[in-house]
């Protein structure tokens, strides 16, 4: 497989990884990795019982409608592959993987 690699002003050959996955098990719904997103692909949903996704709206939580919260990657079409998500995460719940050319 070829993948999508950058050459660097030093000449270094840098390989961006983009978000592959986010295991929501492991996710606690701190928000830190939606903080540093700068291309807004993140967003935090609400779990119900059943595991349902529950649209958040406003930052409202007094909502009983779900169990728990947990990122998802939303837009993953504009990841830049900075891996800032993965680099905050106190969890270690994302995994990055190259481009194919």
């Amino acid at each position: 497989m070829t993948v999508f690699s950058v050459t660097l002003p030093s000449g270094a050959t840098w390989t961006p990884t983009f978000v592959a996955g986010l295991d929501e098990e492991k996710c606690i719904g701190c928000g830190r990795c939606f903080k540093v997103c700068p291309r807004g692909v993140l967003e935090l949903v609400g779990l119900d019982e059943e595991g349902g996704r529950i649209r958040l709206e406003g930052g409202d939580d007094e909502d009983d409608e779900y169990e728990r919260k947990v990122m998802t990657i939303a837009h993953q079409e504009l990841c830049i592959g900075c891996t800032a998500c993965a680099k905050i995460c106190p969890k270690k719940c994302y995994t990055h993987a190259p481009a194919a050319v």
